[in-house]
């Protein structure tokens, strides 16, 4: 294949990637608005590129860990639909058996050691990992995704700090889309920003365009050979925009609708779409890409709303010692 040919086929999977964490999320959103699934989501509309960009340069035996936000993270690492589909609706063939619901997934068989509901919680399984691996003499990284909020959190500077002491093989990504929760992050963050802080700490860190999935890959393709060969941790700062609320039961009317409407005429899917137009895919194949995603949730969402519920006997397996004493009367 020539080197064009080769450019082309890594847009393609980075399209297709980018396609099916968006139909995962719009399925799993209309399943929240019809009550098939209990508890809200926080999904990731809008931030596809950097899920897609990161993983396409992960190896299977590479970990990452997630925040609270984490289903396209889950799937561009290679989680298995039915597992995840079946874990928002809460049902036993869900990856943590209908326990963990959106916003702790995990899937070890792939490298997913779990999204997390507590901001910046995911940074030091992260650098826990990371120091495992590099004790086992293994070559293998870890990917730590966590959004602009979490940088005012304890744990950034606790876990920046440990990993560029011991030159942990970890890739931080900082998923700035500007907000935390309902609040602009700019209002509440002091100093120059996430960049500033992790090099502060001898973090290196690269900025990147995460509406732009090429330049998300490019940008890890170059520090994740420069960590796996040695070279200590580095921070990748990606600038996104979430263009759905909080929660799936957030309306986002707290957004200036003028941001909206540009970051909509913005977003990576529609982007990528254009580029690969303008490369010569057929708009007809990228329509059955999308289609073909979008057919691949809907069986996902038709099978878990059938699929079995968990045996309330198992409760507490996995989750917490049942305080039960071997012999006691």
């Amino acid at each position: 294949m020539t080197r064009t040919g080769d450019n082309r086929a890594r847009l393609i999977a980075l399209y297709t990637t980018m396609c099916r964490i968006r139909a995962f999320e719009e399925t799993a959103l209309a399943a929240h608005k019809a009550g098939e699934i209990p508890g809200p989501l926080h999904v990731s509309i809008g931030q596809e590129a950097v899920a897609a960009g990161i993983c396409l340069n992960l190896r299977r035996d590479d970990r990452i860990t997630s925040n609270h936000r984490g289903h396209g993270h889950a799937l561009a690492k290679g989680a298995g639909v039915s597992g995840m589909m079946e874990e928002l609706f809460g049902r036993a063939g869900g990856h943590c058996r209908g326990k963990g619901g959106s916003m702790h997934i995990a899937d070890f068989s792939v490298g997913m050691l779990g999204a997390n509901g507590v901001v910046a919680g995911g940074i030091p399984i992260a650098v826990g990992a990371a120091q495992g691996l590099k004790m086992m003499g293994s070559d293998a990284i870890v990917a730590c995704f966590f959004g602009d909020g979490a940088i005012n959190r304890g744990p950034f500077l606790e876990g920046l700090n440990w990993a560029a002491l011991y030159r942990l093989p970890v890739l931080f990504v900082c998923e700035d889309n500007g907000v935390a929760a309902f609040t602009a992050t700019a209002s509440v963050t002091a100093g120059p920003g996430v960049a500033a802080r992790a090099e502060s700490l001898g973090v290196p860190c690269l900025s990147v365009d995460g509406n732009n999935a090429a330049a998300v890959d490019a940008a890890a393709s170059r520090l994740v050979a420069e960590i796996r060969g040695g070279g200590g941790p580095q921070l990748l700062h990606a600038t996104t925009y979430r263009i759905t609320g909080h929660t799936s039961s957030d309306p986002a009317a707290w957004r200036d609708p003028t941001d909206v409407e540009a970051a909509r005429a913005a977003e990576p899917i529609g982007r990528l779409r254009a580029r690969l137009a303008e490369e010569g895919v057929s708009l007809a194949e990228l329509d059955a890409l999308l289609g073909d995603a979008q057919a691949e949730m809907s069986a996902a969402r038709a099978a878990a709303l059938t699929a079995p519920w968990p045996d309330p006997a198992v409760a507490w397996e996995d989750v917490q010692d049942s305080g039960a004493v071997q012999g006691a009367a």
